[in-house]
């Protein structure tokens, strides 16, 4: 089976980033918002119980812009001093304490180098990605909001494959989210569920063998 793959399809978001959590921490710190007011939006929209067609549905399938996802996230946030959150910018704010993973970075590279194609599959919170960066990384890129679909749904991951032109046995996910990679296992593709650059290193170099070390890291 590790023979047969040839793609590694990632996540943008806390995987090629730093942590979602840890990003949504320093924001909230920042901005002096109670952690809890985002953290019941964030289940009620987005959870596995959450209904179809929440804020964050329509957002990652671009049915609902930035701009007013702003408003309707800011809507539900207090302050600790229990005031209201600005929702004028509110995602960028919240995203400008992201910073890329140097380390998961340095790790397409070398899948790259070892003759692996690469793609990126994300769910797009309005479609702010440093493309700058990211140049030269991927073959292609399939943003939710520009395809209407979202994962889990199985019809993105059967779009990016069809993209690629290769059967889900021949191609891995990268994905911090577990019904994610859950979705993708049901479909037959290989799945790592990523909490740090390490261990999906080690984990790809199981099933990827050509693959070497971070000699980044060894260094």
């Amino acid at each position: 089976m590790a023979s047969s793959i040839q793609a590694v399809i990632f996540d943008y978001g806390g995987v090629l980033t730093t942590r979602g959590r840890d990003a949504i921490d320093a924001w909230t710190r920042a901005e002096r918002i109670k952690p809890e007011t985002f953290s019941a939006a964030l289940k009620e929209w987005l959870s596995r119980s959450a209904p179809a067609g929440t804020p964050i549905h329509r957002l990652e399938t671009g049915e609902l812009s930035g701009a007013e996802f702003d408003r309707l996230l800011a809507s539900r946030l207090r302050t600790v001093d229990d005031e209201p959150v600005v929702p004028d910018g509110l995602m960028a704010r919240m995203f400008s304490h992201m910073r890329p993973d140097e380390a998961m970075h340095r790790l397409v590279a070398d899948l790259r180098a070892a003759g692996v194609r690469t793609a990126m599959l994300s769910n797009s919170w309005g479609n702010n990605y440093p493309w700058e960066s990211l140049e030269g990384m991927f073959e292609l890129a399939v943003i939710s909001s520009e395809v209407g679909l979202r994962k889990p749904d199985p019809r993105i991951y059967e779009l990016v494959l069809d993209r690629l032109g290769l059967r889900p046995q021949e191609a891995v996910l990268v994905d911090d989210g577990a019904p994610n990679v859950e979705a993708a296992e049901q479909l037959g593709l290989r799945a790592v569920l990523h909490t740090d650059a390490a261990k999906t290193r080690a984990e790809l170099r199981g099933l990827l063998p050509r693959l070497g070390p971070d000699t980044a890291e060894e260094t």
